[in-house]
């Protein structure tokens, strides 16, 4: 096979080097198409578009194949905790024990948030969606911490890591406090990451609270899968925003507003929203599963299928098992989870659904799983963004060391072509 492409146009031939990656993806780099040809390419939503070489996450849709740093979602999920794998993404390896205990030590030496930071929280109305304050907070502490992070000191690498998953986690409960008018909790040194999340959640003051094993596995669990997912909308922003040099706070304050869409991390409470809306008609499944399979009916099951993975979510079938234990540990009775389970089980097994892999993909599972939780739908894409985090800063770092240029995407103009200026009296 040659290792160049070549492009023929107007009766000219240019060449342009072929790129293969680890695992024999196959690129053309036209880095210098424009300058030798002219031209650029046209590519809405960059979908044939690599805007990067990546060592951290590979992605194969149609084989349903996910891994972090070559170690597949399944081992991950089932063998590892989250702490472990925000290492593995930002760090490269997984950590030994010694490096777990000190990197889970460290990040506890920044969990206290500054105080002045109440007041940026309580300046927002209760109506407020949770997406657009955890990306006000984040940005904010910028404000706090103005030294911008030098790339090239892995001691401030590393401290920066630390800070901004201690600090982000606290702010993203603060969010959901806020909005029930629950007073603020704090970080407890004695408890684990998860445990934390749990406890700054639910936790109130005039009784203890005891984090259930079932419930911080399955936690675990969903913030693994979402930790990190290629070149995905948000990640894309976080990256292209980083390539100006803007701070990692800044930059991560990018990745939650672009996460907030309903398309991107807004799909697990859409799939909820949509649960609602069938046992608010009655609950009838059947009802919905012929509008479903109507063409010509705009219905369209949210939660099932996926854009990239056109065989199934691996995470999906992860998730599930953990939906599972956890519906039959807190034993809940809810008319909505009733709902999902039937439409699970009709898109498991009738062959309209399966011929065309509109299979239950992870964000119907842990819309499932949040719900029954007791965590609302508007704080579920605050979760998706607890579990990215790590992956936004992995890929954040890895874009300022690899030394990219600033992102600056090209366009074809199809405006007016140039016109005179007439005076506002004579228009």
């Amino acid at each position: 096979m040659s290792d160049k492409a070549t492009l023929e146009y107007n009766g000219n031939k240019y060449e342009f080097p072929v790129i293969k990656g680890t695992e024999d993806e196959l690129a053309i780099d036209i880095k210098n198409l424009r300058a030798a040809t002219g031209m650029i390419t046209l590519d809405p939503g960059y979908k044939n578009t690599g805007s990067c070489e990546s060592a951290i996450t590979y992605l194969d849709g149609e084989q349903g194949i996910l891994r972090y740093r070559g170690y597949s979602i399944e081992d991950l999920a089932d063998k590892a905790n989250f702490l472990e794998v925000s290492y593995l993404l930002v760090f490269g390896e997984l950590p030994t024990q010694d490096q777990l205990i000190n990197f889970e030590n460290d990040i506890r030496k920044y969990t206290l948030i500054h105080e002045e930071m109440k007041d940026i929280i309580d300046g927002f109305p209760k109506s407020a969606h949770p997406m657009g304050i955890l990306a006000s907070l984040t940005s904010a502490l910028t404000a706090f911490n103005p030294r911008p992070v030098n790339v090239s000191s892995e001691k401030e690498i590393y401290n920066a890591v630390c800070k901004t998953l201690a600090k982000f986690l606290v702010l993203a409960t603060w969010v959901h406090r806020k909005r029930e008018g629950y007073p603020l909790s704090y970080y407890d040194n004695t408890k684990g990451y998860v445990e934390n999340f749990l406890h700054l959640m639910f936790a109130i003051p005039t009784e203890p609270y005891k984090e259930n094993p079932i419930i911080v596995d399955a936690l675990h669990k969903l913030f693994i899968l979402h930790a990190d997912h290629e070149q995905n909308c948000s990640t894309s922003t976080v990256r292209i925003v980083g390539s100006s040099h803007a701070g990692l706070f800044a930059s991560i304050s990018s990745g939650v507003s672009a996460l907030w869409g309903p398309l991107h991390g807004g799909a697990n409470q859409a799939v909820i929203e949509m649960l609602e809306a069938i046992k608010n008609d009655g609950g009838d499944v059947e009802k919905y599963i012929l509008k479903a399979k109507d063409k010509d009916d705009p219905f369209r099951l949210m939660g099932f299928g996926h854009r990239v993975y056109k065989n199934f979510d691996p995470r999906a079938r992860i998730i599930k098992k953990a939906a599972d234990e956890v519906l039959d540990a807190l034993g809940i009775d809810d008319p909505v989870l009733d709902i999902a389970k039937k439409l699970e089980k009709v898109a498991l097994e009738d062959e309209y659904f399966k011929s065309r892999n509109l299979y239950p993909n992870v964000d119907f599972y842990s819309g499932i799983i949040y719900r029954a939780l007791g965590i609302p739908s508007e704080m579920f894409t605050v979760m998706f963004a607890i579990g990215r985090l790590p992956g936004w800063i992995a890929q954040w770092i890895e874009m300022r060391s690899g030394g990219e240029p600033i992102g600056r995407p090209r366009q074809i103009y199809v405006g007016e072509n140039l016109r005179s200026f007439v005076p506002v009296d004579k228009r």
